[in-house]
Protein backbone atom coordinates (compact mmCIF):
# COMPACT_ATOMS: atom_id res chain seq x y z
CA UNK A 1 0.00 0.00 0.00
CA UNK A 2 1.31 3.45 -0.92
CA UNK A 3 2.19 5.84 1.88
CA UNK A 4 -0.14 8.75 2.61
CA UNK A 5 2.05 11.61 3.87
CA UNK A 6 -0.89 13.93 4.64
CA UNK A 7 -2.64 11.29 6.76
CA UNK A 8 0.65 10.40 8.47
CA UNK A 9 1.30 14.03 9.45
CA UNK A 10 -2.29 14.60 10.57
CA UNK A 11 -2.08 11.50 12.78
CA UNK A 12 1.26 12.64 14.21
CA UNK A 13 -0.13 16.10 15.01
CA UNK A 14 -3.29 14.68 16.59
CA UNK A 15 -1.25 12.25 18.70
CA UNK A 16 0.89 15.17 19.92
CA UNK A 17 -2.27 17.09 20.88
CA UNK A 18 -2.32 19.73 18.14
CA UNK A 19 -5.54 20.91 16.52
CA UNK A 20 -4.41 21.46 12.92
CA UNK A 21 -5.36 20.89 9.31
CA UNK A 22 -2.91 19.88 6.59
CA UNK A 23 -3.01 20.99 2.95
CA UNK A 24 -1.12 18.83 0.43
CA UNK A 25 0.59 20.40 -2.61
CA UNK A 26 2.66 18.38 -5.13
CA UNK A 27 5.99 20.00 -6.06
CA UNK A 28 8.84 19.18 -8.44
CA UNK A 29 10.93 17.99 -5.45
CA UNK A 30 8.20 15.82 -3.92
CA UNK A 31 5.31 16.87 -1.72
CA UNK A 32 4.65 20.05 0.28
CA UNK A 33 2.47 19.76 3.39
CA UNK A 34 1.23 23.11 4.72
CA UNK A 35 -0.02 22.94 8.32
CA UNK A 36 -2.72 25.39 9.43
CA UNK A 37 -3.10 25.88 13.19
CA UNK A 38 -4.04 28.53 15.75
CA UNK A 39 -0.74 27.96 17.59
CA UNK A 40 2.02 27.98 14.94
CA UNK A 41 4.77 29.01 17.35
CA UNK A 42 4.64 25.74 19.27
CA UNK A 43 4.84 23.73 16.04
CA UNK A 44 7.68 25.83 14.63
CA UNK A 45 9.77 25.82 17.80
CA UNK A 46 12.95 27.72 18.50
CA UNK A 47 14.71 28.53 15.22
CA UNK A 48 12.37 26.09 13.46
CA UNK A 49 13.74 23.06 15.31
CA UNK A 50 10.34 21.54 16.15
CA UNK A 51 9.25 22.01 12.55
CA UNK A 52 12.45 20.36 11.29
CA UNK A 53 11.94 17.44 13.68
CA UNK A 54 8.32 17.05 12.60
CA UNK A 55 9.39 16.98 8.94
CA UNK A 56 12.08 14.41 9.72
CA UNK A 57 9.63 12.15 11.58
CA UNK A 58 7.04 12.46 8.82
CA UNK A 59 9.58 11.48 6.16
CA UNK A 60 10.84 8.54 8.25
CA UNK A 61 7.32 7.22 8.83
CA UNK A 62 6.33 7.68 5.18
CA UNK A 63 9.49 6.06 3.79
CA UNK A 64 9.20 3.15 6.22
CA UNK A 65 5.76 2.43 4.79
CA UNK A 66 6.80 3.03 1.16
CA UNK A 67 10.50 3.51 0.29
CA UNK A 68 9.51 4.85 -3.15
CA UNK A 69 7.40 7.71 -1.74
CA UNK A 70 8.36 11.31 -2.59
CA UNK A 71 10.29 13.56 -0.20
CA UNK A 72 7.96 15.53 2.07
CA UNK A 73 8.49 19.17 3.05
CA UNK A 74 6.45 20.40 6.02
CA UNK A 75 5.69 24.08 6.66
CA UNK A 76 3.71 25.90 9.33
CA UNK A 77 2.40 29.41 8.77
CA UNK A 78 4.82 30.08 5.90
CA UNK A 79 7.82 29.85 8.26
CA UNK A 80 9.88 27.47 6.12
CA UNK A 81 9.12 29.42 2.95
CA UNK A 82 10.32 32.69 4.53
CA UNK A 83 13.38 31.02 6.05
CA UNK A 84 14.21 29.39 2.70
CA UNK A 85 13.95 32.70 0.86
CA UNK A 86 16.22 34.38 3.45
CA UNK A 87 18.75 31.54 3.19
CA UNK A 88 18.81 31.73 -0.61
CA UNK A 89 19.34 35.50 -0.40
CA UNK A 90 22.23 34.99 2.05
CA UNK A 91 23.78 32.36 -0.25
CA UNK A 92 23.49 34.65 -3.27
CA UNK A 93 25.10 37.51 -1.34
CA UNK A 94 27.96 35.20 -0.32
CA UNK A 95 28.33 34.08 -3.95
CA UNK A 96 28.55 37.73 -4.99
CA UNK A 97 31.40 38.25 -2.49
CA UNK A 98 33.22 35.25 -3.97
CA UNK A 99 32.77 36.67 -7.48
CA UNK A 100 33.86 40.16 -6.44
CA UNK A 101 36.88 39.30 -4.29
CA UNK A 102 37.80 35.77 -5.39
CA UNK A 103 38.00 34.64 -1.76
CA UNK A 104 36.45 31.54 -0.21
CA UNK A 105 33.36 32.32 1.87
CA UNK A 106 32.14 30.03 4.65
CA UNK A 107 28.49 30.04 5.70
CA UNK A 108 27.54 29.19 9.30
CA UNK A 109 26.84 25.56 10.19
CA UNK A 110 23.51 24.44 8.74
CA UNK A 111 21.30 21.38 9.07
CA UNK A 112 21.11 18.99 6.11
CA UNK A 113 17.86 20.46 4.77
CA UNK A 114 19.26 24.02 4.73
CA UNK A 115 22.56 22.89 3.18
CA UNK A 116 20.59 21.25 0.39
CA UNK A 117 18.70 24.52 -0.19
CA UNK A 118 22.01 26.41 -0.57
CA UNK A 119 23.55 23.79 -2.87
CA UNK A 120 20.39 23.78 -5.05
CA UNK A 121 20.25 27.59 -5.17
CA UNK A 122 23.82 27.85 -6.45
CA UNK A 123 24.15 24.66 -8.51
CA UNK A 124 23.69 26.43 -11.87
CA UNK A 125 25.99 29.36 -11.05
CA UNK A 126 28.84 29.19 -13.58
CA UNK A 127 31.31 30.99 -11.27
CA UNK A 128 30.70 29.29 -7.91
CA UNK A 129 31.39 25.85 -6.42
CA UNK A 130 29.75 24.83 -3.13
CA UNK A 131 31.09 22.20 -0.75
CA UNK A 132 29.86 20.95 2.63
CA UNK A 133 32.64 20.62 5.20
CA UNK A 134 32.64 19.39 8.78
CA UNK A 135 33.12 22.01 11.47
CA UNK A 136 36.08 20.93 13.58
CA UNK A 137 35.16 19.66 17.01
CA UNK A 138 31.44 19.27 16.21
CA UNK A 139 29.13 17.04 14.22
CA UNK A 140 27.82 20.02 12.25
CA UNK A 141 28.64 20.97 8.67
CA UNK A 142 29.10 24.35 7.01
CA UNK A 143 29.18 25.28 3.34
CA UNK A 144 32.20 26.71 1.57
CA UNK A 145 31.67 28.82 -1.53
CA UNK A 146 34.67 29.19 -3.80
CA UNK A 147 35.38 30.39 -7.33
CA UNK A 148 35.47 27.79 -10.11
Amino acid sequence: MAAQPKVTLETLLKTLGFDATVEEVPTEDGLFLDVKTDDPGRLIGRQGQTLADMQYLTNRLVHKEDPESPKVTVDVGGYRTQARDALIKKAQEAAEKVRRWGDIVELEPLNAFDRRVVHQALKDDPDIVTQSVEVEGTTKKAILLRPK
